[in-house]
């Protein structure tokens, strides 16, 4: 076999990474891009009456997003308590129990599909089996339709970060008498407590700025929220509704709501990057 001369190979190893740069120079430009945008446009909504106001009638200057703030963080944390504890039981199945049975490939086809899903088809679904049945709109039925998007994000994330961890951490465990449930929760999930963290984490990034599930779900309100199982509102709806007005003010709102949610998903990555950075089991 003649071997290719070595200059060719370096040729395209120099090429490969003149790419690979400029791809992650367009991609770190682009977010900075928008980043930008957002932030020029929305700082200028913030004040004191933006967190602690209810939004003003149409054509009235001032108000604020208050309730649509804590209806979403309300929805997005009841969303979380449901999807985090399925999501890492599923994850812990098809890595320690299913591994590749039958059952664990059909359960990874599943998630695979469910994580392709329009986030529209999920919100329809929630739509038909929980508002149609009682008649009205909810928060319930919104955090629901939330935790059905995070949930095959969270699954596979939990299986590809305990996948990692090495076998001679489970035999060890094993090999001191420790049972299969102890060794999960007390080795795998520390060994892998980063990657589980960024997962989740990844999962509320997911469902932090859908609108579409929850027009068919929470749909929204212009008041306080006094319960989940009346139209809720949330900030990804208000958004909407305000970018698409005629009037200046609801649109310098909409894009003051935006910046919030984008500094909140970055707040998240950044914290929980910082706090797991370097500790290790």
């Amino acid at each position: 076999m003649k071997p290719r001369p070595p200059t060719f190979r370096r040729m395209v190893n120099l090429l490969v990474s003149i790419l690979g740069g400029a791809s992650a120079v367009l991609g770190i430009l682009a977010l900075a891009w928008i980043l930008w945008e957002v932030a020029a446009r929305g700082l200028g909504a913030f004040n004191w009456a933006f967190f602690t106001q209810l939004p003003a009638p149409p054509g009235v200057s001032g108000g604020g997003l208050a309730n649509a703030i804590i209806g979403t963080l309300v929805m997005t944390l009841l969303a979380t308590m449901l999807a985090v504890p399925l999501g890492l039981l599923g994850g812990v199945f098809l890595s320690e129990y299913g591994q590749e049975s039958r059952l664990a490939d059909n359960v990874r086809f599943a998630t695979n599909v469910l994580m392709g899903v329009p986030s529209i088809i999920i919100g329809i679904f929630i739509y038909i089996i929980l508002v149609l049945p009682r008649g009205n709109f909810s928060g319930y039925a919104g955090a629901a339709a939330l935790a059905v998007i995070m949930l095959p994000v969270v699954v596979r994330t939990a299986e590809d970060m305990l996948r990692l961890v090495p076998n001679t951490l489970r035999e060890a465990a094993l090999a001191l008498g420790a049972p299969r449930w102890k060794v999960t929760l007390a080795v795998l999930f520390r060994a892998a407590k980063s990657g589980l963290i960024t997962g989740i984490l990844l999962a509320v990034a997911r469902v932090s700025g859908e609108t579409a599930p929850l027009l068919f779900t929470a749909l929204n309100s212009s008041y306080w929220m006094h319960s989940l199982g009346e139209p809720t509102p949330n900030l990804t709806v208000t958004i909407f509704n305000y970018a698409m007005s005629p009037y200046p003010d609801w649109q310098q709102m909409a894009w003051g709501a935006s910046l919030l949610i984008t500094f909140g998903v970055l707040a998240l990555t950044v914290i929980a990057r910082i706090s797991f950075k370097g500790r290790h089991l």
